[in-house]
């Protein structure tokens, strides 16, 4: 008798995870509620880093919880080493969950997550430094401010939106005869980036504060054919 072998297809190629001895061992330690919610990011993390970037309120949600339950199960996670967790500083910073070796069923790719820290950082500075209106160089605390910002689950985005409108200030500033000094370190733009994560800009409007600041900067280079700043400031 002839016997046909058919090979088992995934119907959905994305949002699944493989399930195996991690997930019995996560299912035996852990209660129901807390379970669930490490399914639910298990099937959201990257799965070469095992991590995902979530709110309390949007993980709420998506389960149908509270955000005091939420918070409970992920003290469980925590507590019983599922799940290292890093919250963000506020209410609108993500919180970034990520999956301990034991129960995480992929093998982790460092050197990509090494090189993704590595591209957000890289994109500030270079940012950063093409301003005009800064001090000309991006110390290792500007390097640390950077890194927070990723590490609380901050867009790029906002981060670049925040420095827009900074720099947009700045030059405003400078045209209307402010002696203001120049920008002195990238924690300036700090509370920007905390009001655009409290308020976020509409799709297109970071690249409009891009042309706006580029004018502004265009406007003092024509003022100030020297190339000279105003006195830096000491920070």
């Amino acid at each position: 008798m002839n016997i046909t072998t058919l090979s088992s297809r995934i119907k959905q190629p994305k949002g699944w995870v493989a399930a195996g001895d991690e997930f019995r061992r996560a299912a035996r330690v852990l209660s129901d509620g807390a379970f669930k919610l490490f399914v639910h990011l298990a099937l959201e993390a990257d799965s070469r880093t095992g991590r995902v970037l979530a709110t309390y309120k949007g993980l709420a949600t998506e389960l149908k919880k509270s955000k005091r339950a939420i918070g409970t199960y992920s003290a469980e996670l925590a507590a019983k080493k599922v799940c290292d967790i890093r919250p963000g500083e506020n209410q609108y910073c993500k919180t970034i969950f990520e999956i301990c070796d034991s129960y995480w069923p992929y093998e982790r790719d460092t050197q990509s997550q090494t090189s993704e820290v590595g591209s957000f950082v890289a994109e500030v500075k270079k940012l950063y430094l093409s301003l005009g209106c800064t001090k000309a160089k991006f110390g290792p605390s500007d390097v640390r401010k950077a890194q927070e910002f990723e590490r609380q689950g901050v867009p790029l985005e906002a981060v670049k939106g925040a420095i827009f409108v900074g720099a947009s200030r700045k030059y405003s500033s400078w045209l209307q005869g402010s002696a203001s000094e120049p920008i002195g370190s990238l924690a300036y733009f700090e509370s920007l980036v905390a009001e655009i994560q409290q308020k976020p800009f509409p799709q297109g409007y970071t690249e409009y504060l891009r042309v706006k600041a580029t004018k502004l900067a265009e406007a003092w280079a024509e003022m100030n054919p020297s190339g000279s700043q105003p006195k830096q400031e000491k920070r």
